[in-house]
């Protein structure tokens, strides 16, 4: 039988399960809930928590602290040292390094071998069985998927333990399956200098013939590039004929989207978001005709949330399971999950469009917001209008950040957007014009403080030379993988630190 024959047959098969955790979404994570506490009573932190008392989500909640990193970090560092049953019975010896971008400190989030096959290898599986089952008949495994991945460090505790992005842990503990059909070799994948890197990675794959990408849009987009610079191709079709899949995830796709429909400009490449963190694979795309995820129901993951309006990190008052959540309502997400970690703020924020069966969108951070004014902006606010303002003015961009410019005096505040453009606007009056009346109609807040420029004028545009956001990520040692720009800031630390690196005046577009 060939291969794609019985990958088809496999991936139906799983469809039945997701069918399942759609139909009966409570049942599924009840019963996921027993089994995680089950398995943790003897380890240290279940005996802590009197896990063997454990029998209702209530008693859950009022016996086990919410977490975040500092709180959690001392048992991590415990492991990083090789002590084992501490937050989960089973061996971990992997950790994966968060990009961390509310803080120059990284994070190492514990990875086991049960939350490497049961969440992020189940994930890989689900998205493509889920993209079968949209896109029938289709022949993925004739050709190469080509991963941007990151880099890992091993750690000085064994041959078999190491630290590294996600992605290099993934990439290191590949199944065969997968690993005959990835491109570019492990060598170069893992590879931490991310400019020699994206040159190799160029060099070694645009001789494949290469049907998927999985990546970050923001590095995807840098490696693209450099394919056509090598090859004088106009278009990544001109250079992967058979290209029809781009799996993104890690930021948001609507600032890119523009980008991309110009390096793969035809109407059959499809796009699959998926929202794959450090911490677990949460969701998918399932729906092509939907700008929104489907939340995994049995990946080892028990959800809670707590309303933004009412959010005070680990303090937090107002928990909900899944059986309590509403739509259009911004929650923190809370994950207890099979790599040990326990009532973990995540830090990221969602908003449900639907809870038959639960689809969501992801909105921002429970750090990345402005609200120097009460005007409450998250980054789902601006990138949907950064978009737009690109859209209208045929710009397209490759990474931008928000801060608020203080009110002085009798002087009124603003927001100062620094941008660096893959192609700046025709009419940069226009792209400003349009950013400003896209946020206003997203944001009811933002419009009132607005209105005849009471407390917040015309925002501050600045236009940034080329590198500049790599130079601010690589003097922190982040340039690369999974790290990112945070979008907004409700201070002025990293506009400051971003326009100290423009040569006299930025280019503004007040």
């Amino acid at each position: 039988m060939p291969f794609n024959s019985i990958f088809a047959w496999v991936m139906k098969k799983r469809l039945h399960q997701i069918d399942l955790f759609r139909k009966y979404p409570l049942e599924v994570q009840q019963e996921l809930f027993e089994r995680m506490i089950a398995n943790a009573v003897a380890t240290e932190w279940g005996i802590d928590h009197h896990y063997i008392t454990l029998k209702t989500y209530d008693a859950f909640r009022e016996q086990v602290p919410l977490q975040d990193y500092e709180s959690v970090k001392p048992w991590i560092d415990r492991l990083m040292n090789g002590e084992q049953n501490l937050l989960w019975p089973q061996e971990t010896k992997w950790f994966a390094k968060s990009s961390g971008t509310t803080s120059d400190r990284s994070k190492f989030i514990p990875v086991t071998r049960e939350s490497l096959e049961e969440c992020h290898y189940k994930g890989g599986k689900d998205l493509l069985a889920l993209y079968y089952e949209n896109y029938p008949n289709r022949k993925l495994y004739n050709g190469k998927h080509l991963i941007v991945g990151g880099s890992a460090q091993v750690l000085p505790l064994s041959h078999d333990s190491y630290q590294g992005d996600l992605s290099a842990i993934i990439l290191k503990n590949l199944p065969w399956w997968a690993e005959i059909r990835r491109t570019p070799s492990r060598e170069i994948a893992l590879m931490s200098d991310w400019e020699t890197k994206i040159e190799k990675m160029a060099l070694s794959t645009m001789h494949e013939d290469v049907y998927i990408i999985a990546g970050v849009p923001s590095w995807t987009m840098v490696l693209a590039n450099k394919i056509l610079e090598i090859t004088g191709k106009k278009h990544l079709r001109e250079v992967w004929p058979n290209l029809e899949l781009f799996m993104h995830g890690g930021v948001s796709f609507e600032p890119y989207r523009e980008s991309f429909q110009k390096l793969i400009p035809f109407d059959d490449m499809h796009y699959v978001e998926t929202y794959n963190a450090s911490e677990g694979f949460f969701g998918i795309q399932d729906d092509p005709t939907l700008n929104e995820m489907l939340l995994m129901l049995d990946y080892g993951i028990y959800y809670e949330f707590i309303p933004m309006d009412s959010f005070e990190g680990t303090a937090s008052k107002t928990v909900l399971n899944l059986s309590q959540v509403e739509t259009d309502v911004n929650y923190a997400l809370v994950i207890s999950t099979n790599g040990g970690l326990w009532r973990y703020i995540v830090g990221d924020t969602i908003r449900f469009s639907s809870l038959r069966p639960f689809r969501f969108r992801i909105t921002g951070r429970t750090r990345s917001f402005i609200n120097a004014f009460g005007e409450e902006v998250i980054v789902d606010n601006t990138d949907k209008a950064i978009a737009e303002a690109c859209s209208k003015t045929k710009a397209s961009i490759r990474e931008y950040t928000v801060g608020p410019v203080y009110m002085d005096g009798i002087e009124r505040g603003s927001h100062e957007w620094i941008i660096e453009f893959t192609k700046e606007p025709e009419d940069a009056k226009r792209f400003g014009l349009v950013l400003d009346e896209t946020l206003r109609s997203l944001n009811s807040d933002y419009d009132a403080k607005r209105t005849n420029d009471m407390a917040l004028t015309f925002p501050r545009i600045h236009t940034v030379g080329e590198g500049t956001f790599d130079t601010w990520l690589r003097e922190r040692g982040k340039l690369g993988g999974q790290h990112k720009v945070p979008r907004l800031s409700n201070n002025r630390v990293i506009v400051e630190q971003l326009l100290q690196h423009v040569a006299g005046n930025p280019q503004e577009h007040a």
